[in-house]
């Protein structure tokens, strides 16, 4: 029997009368709207509804409750209506989003001769900000200070929060001036709900000399300022005040580090992010259903398997793993990983699941060249009357373009629009442009660029661009190349990969021509970076550079294998070098790009036959490609490696994108 029931009972067989000090105690800890019924009903009976005492205690209750027409009814039949009540009133109906009626009641108590105070104001500005209605609430601010009444520190806090929904920077800044005037900056409240509007407005220099002034350091401040920190891109900023909460001893919880964990993420800080995970753990602080998806995309994005297995372990311990954010999480972090077998199991054991899992599956396939599987599902999606959305598309068509499905991207970019209503993007039109590339139909993709609606960005010229490579069209890579150069004049990788066009057609006065252009503008090649995971580590390897404490034996391992390469007659590929360089510094160039480091730290770590996977933060290059599909069969490896386009699986010598990316 529940608590409800049971006090139910009891009232049904009490002997005695309720008094006027009973029924409020009782009333207070009401848990559900049946028992604060019955409760009105023994106080009706017994002559109490209408004390003052007892109506108040039955107002807030039903207010508390959410039951606003029980309240109404309540305060329509108390003899006394004093400013309290109204208040009480007002406020819950602000706090249920009403804003209609709280104004009306506003009206109405100054009809009846009743004049609201700063609690009244208060309450209207706190329920309206809660409700979700934070336009309301400002104008509620606006007028309160028409009216000549001076908020508290509580309602100070209540409108900063709805200016900050807003973002009406110039209101927020009024108000931070009256808290200086006022004397409550120092207030924890106000100086959390400040450095939150600073946050949502854009302004991290305000957040910082907020934080600064007032020196106050608890858990809310913290996760006030990660949060601030985090939505305007100041990592670096975020990370020393979080250590520095934490070496002064200030008891963070399980949000804190939620915070600073998705900070990291969002801001590229993926392998900060994978230690503070563990230090959070470290700490005796146990992650919940939303720390988990939040440090999953760090795992996938240096392919910490590991790590993210022991997280899947964690959330079936936890009974996270049936949570849909958690499950959609693990899908993504597995196919990212290069396991998209173990991606699909989790997937499909999901018991419910949203546009997200299906786009993170569907995603998966598309990455790992699987496009058959990835239409499969789409399908399967549709079957299902799961409505596909803007990033379904995208996967559809990506896969589309990674196995050169001609026609059935041409068909789903046309159904996109004529079928489920969806007007293509930006992204969708890149994607159409590498299908079509993709199979060589590079002036169908001019053409489709020179159509669309809008202007065409970045991703656009890149795609052509990057098709342009592959069947060496030089005219057109002129063209686009000189459209990224206007739209995105800091990025080297434009330059250099027109220079790998002109190289690869030993057009040396191309590649002088970009050199110089390159050189003038201060412009330098963005080094490889490659990511593998061994025993449980996570090491990084630059193109390069010689600091790894294994650099010595990396080196003999890749010298080995030049050696047999070569009596194996196999010639790296040094068409895709910046300059006109002798032959022989070529292949050193070649040889220290970072995913053949990584690929030797593989090989010299682990015994024969483990598959070994590298992520690296740029494309992989032609002779790269060429020596992993080399190295898979002489050493008998399989070896994945996911570069910014798609995931390469190389086994017995051959790759699973066909030799084209």
């Amino acid at each position: 029997m529940s608590h409800s029931s049971t006090l139910l009972h009891f009232l049904r067989h009490v002997s005695f009368p309720p008094d006027r000090h009973l029924l409020p105690s009782a009333l207070k800890s009401c848990p559900a709207r049946p028992l604060a019924r019955a409760l009105h009903a023994a106080a009706a009976v017994s002559g109490l509804a209408e004390d003052p005492f007892v109506a108040s205690s039955l107002l807030h209750t039903y207010l508390r409750l959410g039951a606003p027409g029980d309240a109404r009814s309540v305060f329509d039949r108390m003899p006394e209506k004093s400013v309290v009540g109204w208040s009480a009133l007002i406020a819950g109906y602000s706090a249920r989003g009403d804003a209609e009626a709280a104004w009306g009641l506003l009206e109405q108590m100054r009809s009846a001769g009743v004049e609201p105070n700063v609690i009244t104001w208060n309450g209207l500005v706190s329920g309206l900000n809660q409700s979700g209605r934070a336009l309301d609430a400002v104008t509620a601010l606006a007028r309160m200070h028409r009216e000549g009444f001076l908020p508290d520190a509580t309602g100070v806090s209540c409108a900063l929060s709805a200016v900050g929904d807003v973002k009406e920077l110039s209101v927020g800044e009024q108000v931070h001036g009256y808290v200086v005037k006022a004397g409550c900056r120092l207030d924890a409240c106000v100086v959390t709900a400040l450095i939150d509007m600073y946050g949502k407005c854009g302004r991290a220099d305000e957040i910082s000399r907020v934080f600064h002034e007032s020196s106050h350091m608890d858990v809310t401040s913290c996760n006030a300022l990660v949060a601030g920190l985090s939505r305007n891109a100041q990592v670096s900023e975020a990370l020393l005040l979080f250590r520095e909460f934490v070496s002064r001893g200030v008891e963070l919880n399980v949000v804190s580090w939620t915070l600073i964990v998705a900070c990291c993420v969002q801001n590229g800080k993926d392998l900060e992010a994978v230690d503070l995970f563990r230090k959070m753990q470290s700490e005796g602080i146990e992650p919940n259903a939303v720390t988990i998806p939040c440090v999953l995309p760090a795992f996938a994005n240096v392919a910490a398997l590991m790590h993210g297995r022991a997280a899947h372990c964690f959330s079936l311990r936890q009974g996270f793993i049936h949570d849909v954010y958690v499950g959609s999480a693990l899908v993504d972090m597995y196919a990212k990983c290069g396991k998209v077998r173990d991606a699909r199991t989790i997937f499909d054991a999901m018991p419910s699941k949203n546009v997200v899992s299906w786009n993170a599956m569907i995603g998966g396939y598309a990455m790992h060249g699987e496009a058959a599987n990835a239409v499969h599902l789409f399908r399967l999606m549709q079957n299902l009357k799961q409505k596909p959305d803007l990033v379904t598309f995208t996967c559809v068509l990506g896969a589309c373009g990674q196995a050169g499905l001609t026609e059935d991207g041409r068909r789903y970019f046309h159904e996109m629009q004529q079928r489920h209503g969806i007007s293509p993007r930006m992204e969708h039109y890149a994607c159409m442009v590498t299908v079509l590339g993709r199979a060589g139909k590079l002036d169908e993709a001019y053409d489709l660029i020179n159509e669309m609606p809008f202007e065409p960005d970045g991703c656009i010229w890149g795609s052509l661009l990057g098709s342009c490579r592959v069947y060496g069209n030089v005219l057109l890579a002129e063209v686009a190349a000189e459209k990224l150069f206007e739209l995105e004049p800091e990025n080297a990788g434009n330059y250099v990969l027109l220079s790998n066009i002109y190289a690869s057609k030993k057009m040396w006065d191309g590649v002088n021509r970009v050199r110089d252009e390159m050189k003038n503008m201060g412009l330098k090649k963005e080094k490889g970076c490659s990511w593998i995971e061994i025993k449980n580590k996570v090491h990084t390897l630059l193109a390069g550079d010689n600091s790894h404490p294994m650099m010595t034996a990396i080196t003999e391992k890749l010298n080995q294998l030049a050696i047999e390469m070569s009596r194996l007659g196999f010639a790296p590929s040094t068409d895709f070098v910046l300059h006109d360089v002798e032959e022989q510094e070529k292949d050193n160039i070649l040889a220290v790009h970072s995913e053949k480091l990584a690929v030797a730290l593989g090989l010299i770590s682990t015994s024969p036959g483990t598959p070994l996977r590298v992520i690296k933060n740029l494309r992989i290059c032609g002779d790269c490609h060429e020596a992993m599909k080399f190295i898979s069969c002489f050493e008998g490896r399989e070896i994945s490696v996911r570069d910014t386009n798609r995931f390469h699986h190389f086994k017995d010598g051959k790759c699973s994108c066909g030799d084209y990316w």
